[in-house]
């Protein structure tokens, strides 16, 4: 099989620069589109009006955030990332060739193109052409067309989301053959798989708004517990998928949010929690705290807090978090866990003084 790397220092500079001006689009950066909660979005490089097979598409299925982006949903560990690029199918040898010719072509006879620009230009052409290659980046001879339908040229995709610059380009290799039906060599680590497409699920998923259901309800009185509680009904798992479909690759992974707690900070340091944490498990059936009823006005909440003093003319600012257990599963039984995510809203509460009457 041949691959191709990463330049040698001294020309990788440049010839990568000339790459990325003659394959304009190669490191696609493309926004998905559409897309509501349960609806089907796609993040692509497109293909061309021929319908060249270009970047292959990523469709997000589940509940994705609207409009395709980044969703709500945040890892609880800071040194987790989303993939800021990934190497996919971009094109078949023939289309390949026809787009690589008419492109060096046009910025060989570009002017200013002399000297060091047209000689990291020959060498990039060559590479294609005439098996050029450096160290363990073996060239290819008349752009592999000869195995034109067995396989596919790879080339790198940009996270539209990823805000920083260098990230999204480090994927700068060479685009390289894969065959159909055959993964691309270990040296590729951030080739596209069900690992990445998981991480991307995750990076898009819309999680359900975290408004918990409080008694006395947004007006409550100073030293009375109000109780807090989520019900099963309205508070369930969360499923996300990320798929990528190209000749002789089929990939797709599904992310799942499972909620495990919820965090109520009350919005001032004159407050109590229950429990002392404000951590509230989830119940066996899959509900947080317990509803409030008549009679339990003497008991504690499991899951609530209780306000030491009036918020005046305002409110506090109640937020609720959710912790949601992360973990995922793929195409060939791959799988494995993801940080835990976290979700909240604010809530506005008013705590009022209790009024006695003097007779």
């Amino acid at each position: 099989m041949n691959g191709s790397r990463r330049l040698p220092l001294g020309t990788a500079a440049l010839t990568l620069t000339l790459l990325s001006v003659v394959l304009t689009g190669t490191a696609y950066a493309a926004k998905p589109v559409g897309s509501g909660k349960g609806a089907s979005t796609e993040q692509t490089g497109g293909a061309d009006k021929t319908g060249i097979y270009a970047a292959a598409r990523i469709q997000y299925s589940g509940s994705v955030a609207k409009n395709g982006g980044t969703g709500n949903v945040t890892s609880s560990d800071v040194n987790w990332e989303p993939p800021p690029c990934w190497y996919a199918p971009y094109l078949g040898a023939k289309d390949f060739k026809k787009k690589m010719s008419k492109d060096i072509d046009s910025q060989m006879n570009a002017p200013g193109m002399g000297g060091h620009a047209g000689a990291a230009l020959s060498e990039l052409q060559r590479h294609y052409e005439d098996e050029y290659g450096w160290t363990d980046t073996p060239g290819y001879e008349d752009y592999n067309v000869e195995n034109d339908g067995k396989g596919m040229f790879w080339a790198a995709v940009e996270n539209p989301d990823e805000p920083d610059p260098l990230k999204r380009s480090s994927c700068n290799d060479l685009p390289f053959w894969v065959p159909n039906g055959q993964a691309p060599p270990p040296q590729y680590e951030q080739a596209i798989t069900p690992e990445i497409l998981a991480a991307l699920a995750y990076q898009h998923m819309q999680l359900p708004d975290t408004k918990v259901t409080l008694a006395p309800e947004a007006i409550t009185k100073v030293n009375l517990p109000t109780w807090a509680w989520l019900d099963k009904a309205v508070f369930d798992e969360v499923q996300a998928t990320a798929a990528i479909n190209a000749p002789g690759l089929n990939l797709q992974a599904t992310t799942t949010a499972k909620p495990v707690s919820l965090k109520l900070e009350p919005g001032t340091e004159d407050a109590e929690t229950y429990p002392a944490s404000g951590e509230c498990v989830i119940n066996n059936d899959g509900s947080i705290g317990a509803p409030y009823a008549k009679g339990r006005a003497d008991e504690t909440p499991p899951c609530g807090l209780k306000y030491l003093r009036s918020s005046g003319n305002g409110t506090f600012k109640l937020q609720a978090t959710i912790t949601w257990d992360i973990a995922w599963e793929g195409t060939g039984g791959a799988g494995g866990d993801l940080p835990d995510g976290t979700f909240g809203n604010d809530q506005a509460v008013t705590v009022q003084e209790i009024q006695a009457v003097n007779r």
